[in-house]
Formats: structure tokens, sequence, C-alpha cells
């Protein structure tokens, strides 16, 4: 009934509207609590504190997760005040969800997530790579099986080939390509000359997250399998381009840079690195595929000190950013999604001739991971 009264309330370019998606988070917790109540016959307090606690961990903001068992804790207090132990699992439940999501609005205001189109042309959104996954599965041979369905010549493990045609693409009012360290350059313009060495850097609280998160999800769809540590990257990192290049053109048209493990060629990344320019400037995009969809991550160009190259989402300017989309599979249409929390910055930079890189991740201004490469000449 929430969801009929919502969607026929719904405007275009909105989602539903926060109490209907409030009640049924609560209906949905509801029966869960009354599954657990039956099967392990938890009190009100630890049905509370668990219905919390992943409410808390599916809003992902760090505070949010440890609000969620907070007020999970003082909601199941209460029942099993009123209640004692045969107060309805199902209601305390519903009521912990509940009445989380409502004090979560209250402290946190600023947006999560906001909706920025609805079955939008793709040409309309030049920062959204419109490339997903057609399979459940993305893995190594994504460009390979991308290339049957977009034609072309198709390369693999392309020779001499950058993640970037010319960095020159990148030009804009702040940053100047010439001013780059020449090696720094050749890095991006010629990627496959140089293989990578990583060090992660996790901080602890984020670990178990994400410990979950590569079990569950980031194995199981080939994408985003990033290392737990040193020790996993000393079986070694293989680092490769493919190409697709329409047809009757000779510039490439897709660059695929593909990170895999290489005792397995177990998937870490699989990116589709493209540049675009607007308003005088230039923007990296990457695109990480996943099923029905993409998650893409648009840069600007920065100088650094020393001539290295930053490349950032945190701008001042509309574009930078993280997006994920839906594309239609019938009209090829977007409906995409701003994720206002997510920040990275990728700074490559040589230091005593040696070149370098630092990549750091934030969530909610918290920063989480960094990853340190060393990059060689092969």
């Amino acid at each position: 009934g929430t969801e009929a009264v919502s969607r026929a309330r719904q405007r275009p370019g909105e989602v539903p509207a926060w109490w209907s998606r409030v009640v049924m988070s609560g209906a949905l917790a509801a029966q869960a609590g009354w599954v657990g109540g039956r099967l392990i016959k938890a009190g009100p307090l630890a049905v509370g504190v668990a219905a919390g606690s992943v409410a808390g961990a599916l809003g992902l903001r760090p505070q949010k997760v440890v609000l969620g068992p907070v007020v999970g804790a003082a909601v199941g207090a209460v029942w099993r005040r009123v209640g004692g132990r045969d107060a309805s699992s199902a209601a305390v439940a519903a009521s912990a969800v509940v009445g989380y999501r409502a004090v979560a609005a209250l402290l946190f205001r600023d947006p999560q997530v906001g909706l920025l189109a609805e079955r939008a042309r793709a040409e309309d959104l030049p920062f959204v790579v419109p490339l997903e996954a057609r399979g459940g599965y993305v893995g190594t041979d994504y460009v390979r099986e991308l290339a049957g369905v977009l034609g072309g010549k198709y390369e693999p493990d392309a020779a001499d080939v950058g993640i970037v045609a010319s960095l020159d693409d990148l030009a804009g009012p702040e940053f100047d390509p010439a001013g780059v360290d020449p090696l720094v350059r050749e890095f991006y313009e010629h990627t496959t000359r140089f293989r990578l060495d990583i060090v992660p850097e996790w901080r602890l609280w984020v670990r178990p997250g994400y410990l979950l998160y590569r079990t569950l999800v980031a194995r199981r769809l080939g994408q985003a399998n990033v290392p737990m540590n040193q020790r996993e990257t000393q079986r070694g990192v293989r680092s490769r381009i493919d190409t697709i290049t329409p047809e009757g053109q000779d510039l490439v048209g897709v660059r695929g840079w593909i990170r895999s493990f290489a005792d397995t060629d177990e998937p870490i990344y699989v990116g589709v690195y493209t540049t675009y320019r607007h308003d005088g400037r230039g923007y990296v995009s990457v695109g990480f595929p996943v099923p029905q969809g993409n998650f893409t991550a648009t840069l600007a160009p920065e100088p650094r000190t020393g001539n290295g190259l930053v490349l950032t989402s945190r701008s001042r300017l509309p574009h930078p950013g993280h997006y994920l989309s839906y594309i239609d599979p019938e009209t090829r249409d977007l409906t995409t999604l701003a994720v206002h929390g997510f920040a990275e910055q990728l700074d490559v930079f040589a230091e005593d001739g040696q070149l370098r890189a630092d990549h750091a991740f934030s969530l909610y201004g918290f920063p989480f991971l960094v990853l340190r490469y060393t990059i060689f000449r092969k």
C-alpha cells in the first residue's frame, strides 16, 4: 500500500518519498524479526541490536554504522521493559529500523545519493561511461565480449598504448599538460610500457566490511577485487590494456585497463578509460562495468608540485564525481545516481627518477584506503 501511494505521487526525476522508504524498510524488518524470533528465540534487546546494526551498515556512512546498533539497543531495552522477553520480535525489529532512520534523518541532512537523471540519453551525460556488463560476471574477458557487441577491431593486451591517447586532451584553465614531467606523461600515454607494484593501506575500521563485500560481491562479480594486504600483492599483478578500434577508423575507441593477479588471472579491476572536453576543460572518466550498469569515476586534472599530475573527484566543477547508472538494454537510456559521499584522488609523480602513484579513497570525509604504486619500466 505504501509503495502504491508513493509511486502515484512520485514526480519525474524523483525517488520515492522518504516516509514511504522508511515504512517499507520497517515492514521488511518486521518479517526478518519475526523469523529471527521464531528460529533462535532471541530477546528484544538482541533483536533490536541486530536490526539496528543491519540498518546502520546499509547506510554505509561510518557514523551511521555506529548509530544503528545504538538506536537498536535503546529500542530493544524499551521493549524489554514494557513487554518483557515475550515482546513481539517483529515489532521490535520494525521499530528499531524506523527509529534509526528517523534519528539518522535528523542528524545527517546531506544526501548520500541523488537521482541525477532518469531515462537520459548518453550524450546528455558525457561524464558517464555508458558501457555495462551484459552478464552477471565482468572478468578479464570483458573487452573481448564487448567487441562482439560493438564490432570493430579487438586487440587483446595491446602493445605500446596508454589509458589516454594524449594528455593534451586534458588541457584547461587550471591545467597545462606542458608542465607535466615527461615520465608521468609517458605513463599515461604509453601505460603498457610499465608494470606496477601495489601496496594497499586499508584503515582498520573498514576492513571487516570490505572483507564481507569482497567475499560476497567482488569475487563473484569479477570486479573491484582490491588486495587486502601486501602479502596478496606478492602474487604479482598483471596489467594490460585491451582495445577496440571502430570499423573504418584509426583511433582507438575503447581502452579497457585490466589488472589481475598474475598467478590466477583473477580480476582486480576492469576499467574503461575515456576522456572528454566540456567548457574548455578536459576530464578523465573511468567506467567500471557492473551487471546492467556502470559505476563511473569522473576526475578533473590538476597540476602537482614537482611536475606531477593529480586526477581528483574533489572539485568545485559540476562534472567530477561518482555516478552509478542503469543502462536500458533496449533504448540505451541511462538512469543515473550521483554518489555524493564517495571521493578519490590519484596522484602520479616522479621522485628521484622513480615513478610513483598514490590512489586515495574516502567515504563521507573518512579516508579508508590508499593504494601506493611503484611503477617500473618493463
